[in-house]
Formats: C-alpha cells, structure tokens, sequence
C-alpha cells in the first residue's frame, strides 16, 4: 500500500514536471492600451501574434497593459521581461534591451486634423503647427521639430486635442487611428496623405533574455511565411 501510494505521488510530479516544461518559462511583455493591435482583454492583432510566437517557442506570455514610455523603462530595468510595439534601434538608448530581429508588423505614422487645408508631405512640415502625440513615441520624439508640442497618455485623450481645437494635428498610426474613427463614428476627422513614414515594428526584451530571442525570431519569420500573421490581421478586420 505505501508503495503504491509512493508510485501514485512520483508519477504525479513526474506529470507535474512535465507540464511545467512543456508550458515553459513565463515572461511578462508591456503593451500599450492601443486597440485594435493591444486591448484590455489581450485580444487585439499584436497580442494574437505574441501570445503565438510565445507559445511556439516554448514559452509563456503574460500581457501586462502599460503607459508608452513606462513599458520601455520597466523592460530596461528588468521589473518587465519586455516591450513591444517600438521602432528599430532603442537599444542604443536603453542599454538593458535587445531587439528581437524579426519584426512584428509594419506601422504606416501618419498625421490627423480636421483643417482640410492643411499639407503635410514630411517631418518638416510639422514646422509651425502645434503637433499633439502620445508620450513616449520615440520616433515622434526623434522626428517632430515643431515648436509646439502636447503630450497625453493615450488615444482617447489625443483624439479629444483635437475634437477641443487644442493642436492643429495628432500623430499615431494608421491601423489605430482608422478604428478610433470607426468604433467612436468620427467624420470630421481625417488621415493626411501621404504617411510621415513607414517603419517596421519589434519586440524588445531584457538583455537576460538572449536565447528566447532567437526563438522568437525564428517563430515570427516562420508565422509570416505559413500566414499565419496574414490570418489574424485579416480575421480581425472580418
């Protein structure tokens, strides 16, 4: 009898083990409230495609929603394992971080008014107008040159500069910019073309986190090359 239950009890965490290994590590990855890419149920477009590539590299994700710039901070000091969606190169700024090499998604930033009048074909356009973004966007930090700036939190409250007339344009990204038209049923809003710029977007993680990241590269070319990435960007417009 206390063998059998001896056996019972070692086969249970032999099984126990098991499952843990085949979940894998769990990592912590920051987002930003940013529908329809992040949403505060984690089933937006980005998040289908990080929980996927998590899962075929062995690992777990765990989707924590915060501020732009506090995402990039808690990644760089470790409090998070990572960040995403950022533009290429961050890691010269934030010495803790590696770039997973393969990108996530490509990000058309393009700027919003409601003066029809207004031309805006590059940066330096910008000049001249007072230019609203969220904080801790750095490629709007790295590109705008305009004298005057307002920075907010997040999309709700940049898309309410310009329902008071505070800015004369908004910058954020087509995708995004698009559904918050659509779901808050805004006409007199609009997209100015062409975009400011075209950029691939990566996952960030701590520099810890080396090996994953090569795992995670070769999930995400994988994801793109049996469509599966096309899947959940079509499915989420259907």
């Amino acid at each position: 009898m206390i063998i059998t239950k001896l056996l019972i009890f070692s086969l249970f965490f032999i099984a126990l083990s098991l499952s843990k290994l085949h979940a894998g590590e769990i990592y912590t990855i920051c987002t930003t409230l940013s529908p329809p890419l992040s949403t505060e149920k984690h089933d937006g477009i980005l998040d289908k495609i990080l929980i996927e590539a998590f899962s075929r590299s062995q690992a777990t994700i765990n989707l924590v929603i915060t501020p732009s710039e506090r995402g990039l901070i808690n990644a760089n000091n470790g409090t998070a394992d990572g960040d995403a969606n950022r533009i290429s190169g961050l890691q010269s700024t934030y010495n803790n971080l590696i770039q997973v090499q393969e990108s996530n998604m490509t990000y058309e930033f393009v700027a919003f008014t409601k003066n029809k009048d207004i031309v805006i074909k590059n940066w330096s356009d910008l000049k001249g107008h007072t230019v609203g973004y969220i904080t801790g966007w750095k490629i709007f930090d790295e590109k705008v040159t305009s004298e005057n700036i307002v920075k907010v939190d997040d999309a709700d409250q940049l898309f309410a500069l310009l329902h008071k007339d505070a800015v004369d344009i908004i910058l954020y990204y087509r995708i995004g910019g698009d559904y918050y038209l659509k779901t808050h049923k805004v006409k007199n809003i609009f997209a100015i073309e062409p975009p400011l710029e075209t950029k691939d977007m990566f996952l960030y993680l701590n520099k810890q986190h080396q090996k994953i990241s090569k795992k995670l590269e070769y999930a995400l070319i994988e994801m793109k090359q049996d469509g599966t990435i096309n899947r959940i960007i079509t499915e989420s417009f259907n």
